[in-house]
């Protein structure tokens, strides 16, 4: 899978982030990316969770079919962000929102946060 189809796969799941989408002339897969992890971290604080779910697992999704450009995306800016988009959140939420991870994800974020600053 490429940027392209990857922006096909997450207006599945948000159709109106289409808008945002095409705000950004230049799409990479980074600015995609970008794009999603910012509607992710809007329905952690609202608290959306059915979306949120289904977003996460989209994100998985692209991870995993993803080319390398998109695989380098989704680790370098979904996962880099991770930390700092669930840290206000209450542990029950944050338990939920972590079960609703790919296994692949919940892998590379635990190698990122454990190998930080070495």
């Amino acid at each position: 899978m490429n940027y392209l189809q990857a922006v096909q796969e997450i207006t599945e799941v948000i159709p109106d982030i289409q808008n945002d989408l095409n705000e950004n002339k230049t799409q990479t897969p980074y600015s995609v990316i970008q794009t999603f992890t910012d509607h992710i971290r809007r329905m952690i604080r609202q608290n959306e969770r059915t979306l949120l779910f289904k977003s996460l697992k989209k994100m998985g999704k692209i991870y995993k079919n993803g080319d390398l450009l998109l695989k380098n995306a989704v680790e370098n800016t979904f996962i880099y962000s991770l930390d700092n988009v669930t840290t206000f959140c209450n542990e029950e939420y944050r338990k939920a929102i972590f079960n609703h991870i790919s296994k692949d994800l919940q892998k590379l974020y635990s190698k990122q946060i454990y190998t930080h600053g070495l």
